[in-house]
């Protein structure tokens, strides 16, 4: 890696792409998933826009990669576990789950389809 002080936004919208393509995500999926547009999406993967840390943050988070990997390349030496404990997670029931997704538009179901199947590799339940 170069000593560079400004992020090479074409690398970063390379490695957008490549994760994404990895979750299986079209670009409209992603963009919709994050609350970006469609045309932003394009133009940080092809390095024409530099985003805020916000929108940075962001798109880490969904593609579930860490901002040094996202920004530098860096692959960090240790993941974080997702099997940690959670004091505020409570388990949903059968019937309380039914209820939400009965007040789901289709489009939303198909939303909530398609988070699940981004969610799901990263779960280990032991």
């Amino acid at each position: 890696m170069s000593s560079r002080t400004e992020p090479d936004n074409k690398a970063i919208g390379q490695r957008i792409r490549a994760e994404r393509k990895k979750l299986n995500l079209s670009r409209e999926e992603f963009a919709e998933i994050i609350g970006l547009s469609d045309y932003y999406v394009g133009q940080l993967e092809r390095g024409e826009r530099q985003m805020s840390l916000p929108v940075l943050v962001k798109i880490a988070k969904c593609l579930h990669i860490s901002l040094d990997y996202l920004v530098f390349g860096k692959i960090p030496s240790a993941e974080p576990s997702v099997n940690e404990p959670h004091d505020n997670y409570t388990s949903l029931s059968d019937e309380e789950l039914n209820e939400l997704l009965g007040k789901c538009s289709s489009k939303e179901l198909e939303l909530i389809k398609k988070l699940i199947k981004v969610v799901l590799p990263y779960v280990n339940i032991e």
